[in-house]
């Protein structure tokens, strides 16, 4: 069992320029009070076959967290073009939200990004070097989820005040995406 269950993640400023910060906001269940931090990574993969040019944009903390519905608004930079190599900017990235708790990471949202000219004109007939300033991105608001068994260090109480053992994440869908692909949970570290 998942102490932590992402219920929901909404853009705020989705389309987008290419340039502005990316703007969101988590919606996730705590069935048991988390003493400790959750990180919360936001990750641009331009080049999925180089992990090297993998840019985090910006991480924060959550916590201590209380059982419950908790929420947080997030806001993490652009990617830096400079570390782009040119034949990737346009078309298809992927933007990567991580949860982790004690340096295990138990959650991976993974979203398709698609970055294209704001004119017709452009789209068509690119220009030879690439104006960043005229770009903008949209994110497929289907997101694929990935988890993974982690040890909490929390044991949440059943309703006979019994504790309930936690480790296995085998937490719901997010419900905003009813059509969401799931992959099974992955023991912590494995490739999905």
């Amino acid at each position: 069992m998942s102490i932590v269950t992402i219920r929901n993640v909404e853009f705020l400023n989705n389309p987008a320029r290419f340039l502005d910060p990316y703007h969101f906001r988590v919606t996730f269940e705590c069935i048991a009070p988390l003493p400790d931090d959750l990180e919360w990574r936001l990750i641009y993969v331009s080049s999925p076959g180089n992990e090297e040019l993998d840019q985090e944009l910006d991480d924060c903390l959550v916590g201590p967290v209380p059982s419950g519905v908790n929420s947080f608004e997030f806001e993490g930079s652009a990617p830096l073009p400079s570390k782009i190599p040119p034949e990737d900017v346009l078309g298809v990235a992927a933007l990567i939200l991580t949860g982790s708790y004690k340096e295990q990471e138990f959650v991976r949202v993974g979203y398709y990004q698609n970055t294209e000219y704001d004119n017709e004109e452009m789209k068509e007939s690119p220009p030879s070097d690439i104006r960043f300033e005229r770009l903008v991105r949209d994110i497929n608001t289907k997101p694929r989820v990935t988890r993974f068994q982690i040890k909490w260090d929390i044991f949440p109480q059943n309703g006979n005040g019994q504790a309930v053992s936690a480790g296995a994440a085998t937490s719901a869908a997010v419900p905003s995406a009813n059509d969401i692909d799931m992959e099974d949970p992955q023991p912590n570290g494995s490739a999905s």
